[in-house]
């Protein structure tokens, strides 16, 4: 079971962070130059597809990741401090996306559905911004499972 464990936690963190990398550094730009009318119902399509799936990966991560901890290594008192790390960082990133999901893009569905888009782009720019932080740990979270067992 170790190796399906591995791969669907692999897989889970790579969708999760490559769409958020995605998001962030090539369809915002590139959305920066459509108008608030196109911009805003593109994003609130794009996160919710998008969010289905970080669903998903919030789900799976933990589940393998504390399978893997318990059933091959016996317990937390027998992993490293990569795991310890990655642990502590994946449940801020969780509620983060908690956060970002039942606060700003609620928000923004409505804002955007009721035509305010001023008010809308204010909840994509605070969505830009802690998935700006979300970004940032993941790819620490994803440098550390990478080269754990070497620091």
């Amino acid at each position: 079971m170790m190796p399906y464990a591995i791969a669907l936690h692999a897989l889970a963190a790579l969708v999760w962070v490559g769409g958020m990398f995605f998001a962030y550094m090539a369809l915002r730009p590139a959305a920066g130059a459509l108008s608030p009318e196109a911009r805003l119902p593109l994003w609130v399509a794009t996160l919710r597809r998008f969010f289905a799936w970080v669903w998903a990966a919030v789900l799976i991560l933990p589940l393998t990741g504390y399978w893997m901890v318990s059933s091959y290594f016996g317990g937390m008192g027998h992993v490293g401090a990569s795991v310890y790390i990655m642990q502590v960082l994946g449940w801020i990133m969780i509620l983060l996306f908690l956060h970002v999901y039942f606060a700003p893009f609620r928000r923004l569905r409505k804002l955007t559905e009721s035509g305010d888009y001023p008010a809308a782009a204010r909840q994509l720019n605070q969505i830009r911004l802690l998935v700006g932080i979300n970004l940032s740990l993941g790819l620490i979270v994803v440098a550390v499972a990478a080269g754990g067992m070497y620091f």
